[in-house]
């Protein structure tokens, strides 16, 4: 009988880890391995651009590769693990319940956005954290075209001033005026609870950060803290008023909380303490990858970030030690020394940072090809061609 290889989720960690444990078991000569990822679709959701337009064309489908590379897709919604029985109950489409077996599971269902209890949260803003949010929040945006012009109409804030809120504030701008006509007054809010602009950057990427903002009149209420939302705007902690037709929450992230069900260490975001090779320390058979995983990334010190430029290689080293593990081969110690951060900065460009330090590179212009590179094409699953997703594959080559 085959060893059975489940990965739970089909974005960037798994889809990879996927590909990564096929091009080992080829390379083996072995057949005794069968992969299969467990997903609602058979589609990578390119979940960093979601704070673009035309979000619903944001997917690649995942059919042909699979086919190609002989894993097997099974449709459903993971809810839950039994680490003692190696099983993974699931929901299929229509309702109905059914069990998958492994020997090695491999965790790659991602993340969400954290949602406090802050009075009219759930009721009255948006997020552009999954596919199906985005989709609602591109709705809500063309329905106020249909409004009269008003300034609570062409008031957008945006709660959270980290790296996805910034995409998102310094893009809206561009998306109200196509919505509105150039000549519309708008006005984009982010409110922040840090005392500067991008407080967990670089000297050199805040000041790029502010420079775009102010550019495209991007305003910021640092120190300021969401005290409660409604269908009219914003109420801030320190009494302020902000009236907006459109509330968008973007303000921290947490892993998927089927994490919980696995005995382990977590950090502050839920994501699993793994080891070098990826397992969880108290489940060996299991594999945490991606946003599930709290990873180091060298030895300095530092450990992976929720990106898909993490992810990535964290599935590709995931897949690989978890058919290793089955195949009697040597794992390899989960390693990434290079970092990089690209920003989108709407229509003022990009900017393109380099190393932990995160010395700026370039900007503007010549930033934004760089990040329209890597989110249109880099990051994208490879072409179903064996030789070519193989290669791409290898947790050993370089990606940044």
């Amino acid at each position: 009988m085959k060893k059975q290889i489940l990965i739970v989720g089909s974005g960037f960690a798994g889809m990879w880890a996927a590909v990564s444990a096929a091009r080992l078991s080829e390379q083996q000569g072995n057949n005794s391995l069968e992969i299969a990822v467990l997903a609602p679709l058979p589609e990578l959701r390119v979940r960093p651009r979601f704070y673009e337009e035309k979000v619903s064309t944001l997917v690649a489908p995942l059919t042909d590769l699979f086919a190609e590379l002989d894993i097997t897709f099974i449709a459903g919604h993971a809810e839950q693990i039994d680490t003692t029985a190696k099983t993974v109950l699931y929901r299929m489409s229509n309702g109905a319940h059914a069990t998958a077996s492994y020997d090695r599971l491999i965790l790659a269902t991602g993340s969400q956005t954290k949602r406090p209890p802050i009075a009219g949260l759930a009721d009255y803003a948006f997020d552009i954290d999954q596919l199906e949010s985005a989709q609602v929040f591109e709705r809500h945006l063309d329905s106020l075209a249909l409004r009269p012009s008003t300034p609570e109409r062409n008031t957008v804030v945006v709660c959270g001033g980290g790296f996805t809120g910034i995409e998102l504030a310094t893009e809206l701008p561009a998306r109200l005026r196509a919505r509105f006509g150039d000549n519309t007054e708008i006005k984009i809010v982010v409110v922040e609870r840090g005392p500067v602009i991008g407080g967990r950057y670089s000297d050199a990427l805040r000041k790029t950060i502010a420079e775009a903002s102010e550019a495209l009149g991007v305003e910021w209420r640092l120190k300021s803290e969401v005290e409660a939302i409604d269908a009219h705007g914003v109420t801030l902690k320190n009494g302020e008023r902000i009236a907006a037709a459109t509330v968008v929450w973007t303000a921290g992230v947490e892993a998927n909380p089927l994490s919980l069900q696995i005995d382990g260490e977590r950090d502050s975001q839920g994501r699993l303490v793994v080891t070098e090779t990826l397992q969880v320390p108290a489940h060996p058979d299991v594999y945490a990858t991606g946003d599930m995983a709290h990873a180091k990334t060298d030895d300095a010190g530092n450990t992976a970030l929720m990106t898909c430029q993490h992810a990535i290689q964290l599935g590709k080293f995931a897949g690989h030690n978890a058919a290793a593990s089955l195949l009697n081969v040597t794992p390899y110690p989960y390693r990434q020394v290079n970092y990089v951060t690209c920003l989108d900065l709407g229509a003022w460009g990009a900017v393109y940072t380099e190393g932990w330090e995160q010395a700026v590179k370039s900007v503007r212009d010549e930033a934004k090809k760089i990040k329209i590179a890597i989110t249109n094409e880099l990051i994208y699953p490879p072409l179903a061609d064996k030789t070519v997703a193989f290669a791409a594959a290898d947790p050993l080559a370089k990606f940044v």
